[in-house]
């Protein structure tokens, strides 16, 4: 993917120390090993040193510069349970329980992001979303200013067919189901600064509706409509849009004849979705219909870099969110 090659050259400029929770699968482990031979990341392996260090060795791969961290062993336990406990203690965690947890690979590798031992942490191999977004809230927790986690999808479009080629933004497509105006902002103002990361572009903002600029009166509407002015407010100079339907944010001359005064012009390279369903749709259409590649869901509104793999991940897919986490974690 030569749009994504940006991406990994940002990373390469200033590497940082990635954990993985699945670091005894063998996936992780090849792109680990890769991610450290391209110096786009310094990684770190959680899991049964012995698993690993065989599995490695099965399939020829050598594991020098590569950090292992075996729960069960580690000299991290006692201060990573004392500060779990008492992270979560008002929420009814014992003592027990916190050293029982810590001893998990997901909660070992979130606490080692917590104490700043990595920069960023990456799971869901083989746990689930569920799973990967109650540890990042419970240890990582919302950044300053953000009520609500949300996610993006790295869409890349440079297909023959596709023009413009470009990188966008899709945003809500994971975690949060049917936000509310305030909420849909936030997802916003934080989708406008991931695109800032993440593509070579100034960010061009579309709040999707089924109506553009009053063509339409329905309470679905007036969310978008509500949101998109909260941004405005925070953001009075950036490029946004809405309520805008599709055509609209992507072509400019259906733009110029639905609104007239559209500030995307019909060039929005950032897609805000209404709830999820739509998200999920649109992104997966892109996908698998208009060729897009598709990377992430992308964790966002966190105070570190935390993110989620698909179970059906592979070791290339692995790769890409280490080089994202690492860009993430440049911020």
């Amino acid at each position: 993917m030569k749009i994504f090659n940006h991406i990994i050259n940002q990373a390469r400029n200033d590497p940082k120390t990635i954990v993985l929770a699945e670091g005894d699968d063998i996936r992780v482990i090849e792109a680990a090993v890769r991610a450290t031979e391209d110096a786009i990341a310094s990684c770190v392996l959680v899991g049964s040193r012995e698993s690993i260090e065989q599995q490695a060795a099965d399939a020829g791969l050598k594991l020098d510069h590569i950090r292992i961290e075996d729960p069960e062993t580690s000299e991290q336990l006692p201060d990573y349970a004392h500060r779990l406990f008492e992270l979560r203690k008002k929420k009814g965690l014992t003592k027990e329980l916190a050293w029982q947890l810590v001893q998990d690979p997901l909660h070992f590798a979130d606490l080692m992001l917590a104490a700043g031992e990595a920069d960023g942490s990456i799971a869901g191999a083989r746990y689930t979303t569920g799973d990967r977004v109650r540890s990042a809230l419970r240890i990582i927790g919302a950044a300053p200013g953000f009520n609500t986690v949300s996610s993006f999808m790295l869409m890349i479009f440079e297909s023959e067919h596709h023009n413009p080629k470009q990188a966008m933004i899709f945003s809500e497509c994971a975690l949060v189901i049917d936000p509310s105006a305030e909420q849909l902002a936030e997802i916003a103002i934080a989708s406008t600064a991931s695109a800032r990361q993440f593509i070579d572009a100034e960010p061009r903002v579309a709040m999707l509706s089924f109506s553009t600029n009053g063509s339409a009166e329905h309470p679905f509407v007036d969310k978008v409509r509500e949101a998109t002015d909260l941004v405005r407010a925070q953001q009075p100079d950036l490029a946004i849009d809405g309520e805008i339907q599709l055509d609209a944010a992507l072509v400019a001359s259906v733009a110029e004849r639905k609104m007239s005064d559209s500030r995307t012009r019909g060039n929005a390279n950032v897609l805000i979705f209404p709830d999820l369903n739509a998200a999920n749709i649109g992104y997966k259409i892109a996908q698998r219909l208009g060729g897009a590649t598709a990377i992430g869901p992308i964790m966002q509104g966190l105070n570190k870099p935390a993110n989620d793999l698909s179970r059906g991940c592979s070791a290339d897919d692995v790769y890409n969110l280490i080089a994202l986490t690492s860009v993430q974690a440049q911020s």
